[in-house]
């Protein structure tokens, strides 16, 4: 266990040249160095924001949804029947023709009554848009309130906003200051919270691709943390809460079915995303990684990785801003209907519809100023929300 550790904490890794471990140990009076002990604070506090989330959605999210006369239930509910349960169940929630016409014989029902049923069945297992609008405001105020904290911190305590070599001058002997940390410490706790709430949360079948994102996110925030990158680490988290917020905002106007304060979010959040993805970050962040800290500080082995992870990340925000952008193309040029491809239990509408609707077009006039349009925003979730962090 010991070899593991000292193999793990090698100082010609974490550290550049002619630096080691017992340099950091012994700071002079009111000087703090990060430390991995540090991080361990971030789990009680994601508990504790973890138990004011269920108390926000509660009572603040859920009055909201209320005012908004957003239903709380699930539409219609299927009649019970054994057989069909054990079916639905056991075998299929979407039974193809031959099973319909065999449970049609069994049951002495129409195929069309048979179809209504298992809709109804499905319908029983989605989230209301109630349960959906409360996650959706939780996400929203927590992502606004960090990026204003960051942007402000930012602002006025840290000179490397407006100098990003001052992320690199003087490394890694930088002061970890309280504003700092508690920035980082919040962030991590944040995600520590996602990956537990995950398991309450709305299902969605990328379960597993989310929570393998939520522990990317943590170690890459970790991993910076650790390594005293903790400044260049701050301007990547403003840059990607940045646009976060915005992405929920759209989702609450949706859920209410306000449709064109939808639209409008949706592209004032594709261009912040745009922006700070595709713009800044590259411009800003990865040129002072790369290239000033090169001439500064010189590169060694954690250096090395750290930048290979964040042109990973930037590759992603190439992908994700392409089918970001496709999407809200083609919902203001087609304005049709675009399902959340997340899941198939997440949707922007309340209910299935109980009568076929293939080959027949929408109407282009909706309530509260609908266009159309309607599910785009749930859909862009897919793309945007898996690489907003980290």
């Amino acid at each position: 266990m010991a070899a593991l550790s000292a193999w793990f904490w090698n100082e010609r890794f974490w550290l550049p040249h002619n630096v080691t471990w017992a340099d950091l140990a012994d700071p002079a009076p009111g000087v703090e160095y990060p430390k991995a002990g540090h991080l361990f604070t971030a789990l009680p506090l994601a508990l504790g924001i973890f138990a004011v989330r269920i108390v926000f959605e509660r009572f603040i999210a859920s009055a909201c949804a209320r005012s908004l006369h957003i239903q709380q239930g699930v539409g219609r509910r299927a009649q019970p029947n054994a057989v069909l349960e054990k079916v639905f169940t056991s075998i299929t929630k979407n039974p193809d023709s031959r099973h319909l016409d065999g449970l049609s014989k069994q049951l002495d029902w129409e195929v069309r009554k048979v179809q209504r049923w298992f809709r109804h069945r499905r319908n029983q297992d989605k989230p209301s848009t109630h349960t959906k609008f409360c996650e959706s405001m939780w996400r929203f105020t927590f992502y606004l309130y960090i990026f204003t904290y960051g942007f402000r911190f930012l602002k006025f305590a840290s000179p490397w906003l407006w100098d990003t070599r001052q992320c690199w001058y003087g490394y890694p002997y930088q002061v970890m200051t309280p504003g700092l940390y508690h920035y980082y410490v919040t962030e991590l706790a944040f995600y520590w919270s996602l990956m537990f709430s995950q398991f309450t949360d709305i299902k969605r079948k990328d379960f597993l691709i989310m929570f393998i994102h939520h522990l990317a996110t943590v170690g890459l925030i970790s991993f910076s943390y650790v390594n005293n990158m903790a400044r260049v680490g701050s301007l990547v988290l403003c840059v990607h809460d940045a646009s976060d917020f915005l992405l929920e905002a759209a989702k609450l106007a949706n859920y209410a079915k306000y449709q064109r304060l939808c639209d409008f979010l949706f592209i004032v959040f594709s261009v912040a995303f745009f922006i700070t993805r595709l713009v800044i970050f590259p411009i800003w962040v990865l040129n002072s990684t790369m290239f000033e800290s090169w001439s500064i500080v010189g590169p060694f082995p954690s250096w090395w990785l750290f930048n290979f992870l964040l042109l990973v990340l930037q590759v992603l925000h190439i992908i994700w801003s392409y089918l970001i952008a496709r999407i809200a193309i083609k919902a203001m040029l087609r304005g049709k209907v675009c399902n959340d491809v997340r899941s198939d239990i997440e949707s922007s509408s309340e209910d299935e519809p109980d009568t076929p609707t293939d080959g027949l077009q929408t109407s282009p006039y909706t309530p509260k100023g609908e266009n159309g349009t309607n599910g785009h925003c749930a859909a862009a979730k897919a793309r945007a929300q898996n690489h907003s962090s980290w």
